[in-house]
């Protein structure tokens, strides 16, 4: 067996290896797809199964490319790709290259955006990220690297992320944690200036451990990231970052003390000054506190003045709509995880309590990492007009006297990076009509444009798309049951599931309560008259998580299982499991109608739908988001 440091050399002798290395690190490929015929000569079955570059140019032999980078085609095409590449990266200012920041404001002395987020949904080849949360994340550092705004994205690197689904023979969920093997995953190590690899060391009760630190590229961002499987670590603490809101109280507290302490101590070691500090969600909120740290550090102010003074360069986002959704430790675990870190500050530990809190001085109050986000930050922000106003209520207590309508928490409605979203026969048609740059460029111009497109080419496009969908969901749907053994008792065979003629309906999304998974089953036997409407038949296709705690979502997904099961509805509903990023992109691009059924007004922004939209399909939801 070769040994690592001889692939390593082999690797390094052949020209045109590190070309496609940097091209295979590079994230950009999760929404331009301009370099997949590449990974897919190199091997279309692990390609065609992964869509992950990094793990294929990995398995690939040194032989194997060597003798692709002599066939003059794929060089040229390799070159060419890192050409297009390097340009993008070094858009000169005032150029015809200029990235949209730079032409809109020329004078901008915004140098450095940090971006906290919990999870990033970037592509499946990076499992890191649980649902919207993440997919909001991931589309945003999309968008900053296309127009060009000077973003850092900092999170952690999960052994096993969020879990995997399994649907057993009853329509029961499984949860399985995959190990997120590193050396497949599209990062590298952080390397310092030195080049040895940056590993962070933190005390913790009783304990220093080590954390290491990775870094993803995508396109003209940087996504770094934090994990505590380092080997010098003590067993206990090596899985710290081993699963996404999972492990209970204490491991959450433990992870979002990394992300918010350790991640601007991350940043700060790298020299790097961050003039806004952007918090998804309150899991980040402590970075408030580690900016304020440095900040005292620099200029010998106290801890009141210095967070004071760096409050104006924070942004909180808040998501949740719901009050039982955000973070809320005792304050025993605040005081034994943070009472060392507050003498550092030189403050008691009661004060830092006191900013968790809607009555400072209740001692039997938990600490609340939205409160701590709302008084640490400069600005905050809800992601739709509705949710807003349900953020000032909920805030509201913050605010005693204020009129709800004045409690400061403005709007700033989430979008979608439409490239990641479309469809190849979605995209040649928004080409066609709109450019090639239309994403990036003022949008006031596309709603003509779009509207020159004739019925005869939209309704092509779907149908299109549908083909598709059917073909993902016939493969999969075989996939899964003949992995638990219900395939044959069935009776399906792959070319009767579904019609790609047929008007095809989809719902996907996380199975818990407040969203109503299930209204469509209220009155199953109307469901089964439309589904089954001779002469205007219905297909549904319906996919969705619920937490391993939440045993009612789990109930949900069971009896939608077992329903599509049931003779009269055979081969017209399906539960596809383990929705992830790669269903999704399916779905949304492929489904005539998208079905969402949210308690008003606890949707927060629907993102979802817009995706939908940009393939052609219609979003059918409340009036929410």
């Amino acid at each position: 067996m070769a040994q690592p440091t001889k692939l390593r050399a082999a690797l390094e002798s052949i020209s045109g290896a590190e070309d496609l290395a940097e091209l295979a690190l590079d994230m950009r490929w999760s929404w331009s797809h301009a370099s997949d015929e590449l990974w897919g000569r190199i091997d279309p079955e692990l390609w065609e199964i992964t869509h992950n570059p990094w793990a294929v140019f990995q398995t690939a032999s040194p032989t194997k490319l060597k003798q692709l980078l002599n066939e003059k085609s794929f060089r040229e095409e390799v070159d060419r790709l890192r050409a297009n590449q390097l340009r993008e990266s070094d858009a000169a200012t005032g150029s015809d290259s200029a990235t949209w920041l730079q032409k809109v404001q020329p004078s901008s002395k915004l140098k450095t955006v940090a971006y906290f987020s919990m999870e990033f949904g970037l592509s499946e080849a990076l499992p890191i990220y649980s649902g919207g949360l993440g997919n909001v994340a991931g589309d945003q550092l999309k968008s900053a690297s296309d127009l060009g705004i000077p973003v850092i994205g900092v999170g952690l690197l999960y052994q096993q992320g969020y879990f995997r689904q399994v649907i057993g023979a009853d329509g029961s969920q499984r949860a399985v944690y995959p190990y997120n093997d590193p050396s497949q995953l599209p990062i590298l190590p952080l390397r310092d200036s030195t080049g040895e690899w940056l590993r962070i060391r933190v005390q913790l009760p009783g304990y220093a451990v080590w954390l290491r630190t990775w870094e993803a590229r995508v396109g003209r961002v940087r996504l770094l990231l934090l994990d505590s499987n380092d080997p010098a670590n003590p067993p206990a603490y090596r899985g710290m970052t081993s699963e996404l809101y999972g492990g209970g109280t204490e491991m959450r507290l433990q992870q979002e003390i990394i992300l918010g302490i350790i991640g601007y101590r991350m940043l700060h070691t790298l020299g790097i000054r961050p003039d806004v500090c952007h918090l998804n969600e309150g899991h980040a909120g402590f970075a408030v506190w580690e900016r304020a740290r440095v900040f005292m550090e620099e200029t010998g102010l106290p801890f009141d003045v210095a967070l004071l003074a760096t409050r104006a360069g924070n942004l909180f986002t808040t998501h949740t709509p719901v009050d039982a959704g955000i973070d809320r430790f005792p304050a025993y675990l605040i005081e034994h995880y943070l009472r060392e870190y507050s003498a550092n500050l030189h403050v008691k530990v009661d004060d830092l309590l006191a900013m968790g809190r809607a009555n400072p001085d209740d001692p039997n109050e938990p600490f609340n990492m939205a409160y701590l986000g709302i008084r640490g930050c400069g600005a905050v922000n809800g992601v739709s007009q509705l949710h807003t106003q349900v953020s000032r209520k909920m805030f509201s207590n913050l605010f005693p006297r204020w009129p709800v309508t004045e409690v400061p928490v403005a709007c700033v409605t989430n979008g979608v990076h439409v490239p990641s979203w479309d469809s190849s026969e979605s995209d040649a048609l928004w080409h066609q009509a709109c450019g090639s740059d239309r994403w990036r460029q003022d949008l006031d111009e596309l709603e003509t444009q779009v509207r020159f497109i004739s019925d005869d080419e939209l309704w092509k496009m779907r149908c299109a798309n549908r083909v598709h969908l059917v073909d993902a969901v016939r493969t999969r749907n075989k996939r899964q049951e003949g992995a638990i053994g219900t395939w044959s008792a069935t009776g399906h065979k792959g070319t009767n599931i579904f019609d790609p003629n047929t008007l095809t309906l989809g719902f996907a999304r996380r199975f818990t309560t407040y969203k109503r998974p299930n209204l469509l089953l209220h009155n199953p036997e109307r469901l089964i008259r439309i589904l089954t409407n001779p002469n205007h038949p219905v297909q549904l296709v319906v996919a969705g998580k619920a937490h391993p705690e939440d045993r009612e979502g789990q109930r949900m997904i069971q009896e939608w299982v077992q329903f599509s099961r049931w003779q009269e509805v055979q081969g017209r509903v399906v539960f596809l499991s383990d929705y992830d990023i790669s269903l999704a992109e399916q779905l949304v691009q492929g489904v005539d109608v998208w079905i969402n059924t949210p308690r008003r007004p606890w949707e927060a922004c629907g993102t979802s739908g817009m995706k939908v939209l940009v393939n052609g399909g219609l979003n059918l939801s409340s009036l929410d988001g």
